[in-house]
């Protein structure tokens, strides 16, 4: 083909702003699509582009790809996670020549564990053993100051009879060592007063509702007498762990031995 002979058309170039024409390398143009510098900044902020070739054009990234790849990573993670823990776990530390013993890196770590927990329970043992309270150290011996309290309850549940008139009677007799043995009881147990009681008394029983007349005796030592009158075995206190002990009980209308917490009565009896 003669060179000389073929004729260039030359066409005229117009752009819009957004276009703009560039020759191929074979002569032919080509328009590529040049973003508006506005645009491109606004779709930089918002998706991740890629570059198309000579258009210079923005694609969005697939984000749903991304979503579903990312579980199946952390999947993975874990799972190598999991895997290297026991690895490390089941490391053998120390074997015998025979290959008969072997102690891995989990065995010790429950000995450790174990030797602990034992360590602590020895010591919660000999602390207990060796410890004594200054409360419950002292000599019954040097407790001979008596101190006397006196007063009535009622007994709504029980049917008076001639017979609890005398305080000799088989039923007066019975139905005194029943109350003797509940205040005792009610006493001994008590942390403030237990070391000071020594017995409790039923003196008679009284018609019109039945009433019974009881007696208190505590022992305390010579030493601190005021302080104790006035605080431990005041009669605010022995009266308020009596009525504590009535309110606490379960009413029942057929037990006989049953107190009425409000007719409770005590004074200080004095010798």
């Amino acid at each position: 083909m003669d060179l000389t002979s073929m004729s260039i058309q030359l066409q005229p170039i117009s752009t819009n702003g957004n276009e703009e024409r560039v020759t191929a390398g074979n002569g032919d143009s080509v328009v590529c699509d040049i973003p508006d510098a506005a645009a491109a900044a606004e779709t930089d902020l918002f998706l991740p582009v890629q570059t198309n070739g000579c258009n210079r054009g923005a694609a969005p990234v697939n984000h749903a790809a991304e979503h579903q790849w990312a579980p199946e990573v952390m999947n993975n993670t874990q799972e190598s996670f999991v895997f290297r823990v026991k690895r490390e776990l089941n490391e053998v530390v120390c074997e015998s020549k025979n290959a008969k013993c072997k102690i891995t890196v989990w065995m010790i770590i429950a000995l450790i564990i174990s030797l602990i927990v034992v360590v602590i329970i020895i010591s919660m043992a000999v602390c207990s053993a060796i410890h004594k309270d200054p409360d419950e150290d002292f000599d019954p011996l040097l407790f001979k100051v008596p101190v006397y309290f006196s007063g009535s309850f009622q007994l709504p549940n029980l049917v008076f009879t001639d017979e609890l008139l005398t305080i000799s009677s088989n039923k007066s007799q019975a139905l005194a060592a029943g109350f003797q043995e509940k205040l005792a009881d009610l006493y001994r147990s008590s942390p403030a007063l237990g070391r000071y009681f020594s017995k409790a008394e039923i003196n008679s029983f009284r018609n019109g509702p039945v009433m019974a007349d009881y007696q208190l005796e505590f022992l305390m030592p010579e030493e601190g007498q005021d302080q104790l009158r006035n605080f431990t075995l005041s009669r605010e206190m022995v009266y308020n762990v009596f009525r504590q002990f009535l309110y606490d009980q379960e009413p029942n209308e057929s037990e006989p031995m049953y107190i009425d917490p409000v007719s409770l009565k005590m004074s200080v009896r004095h010798q």
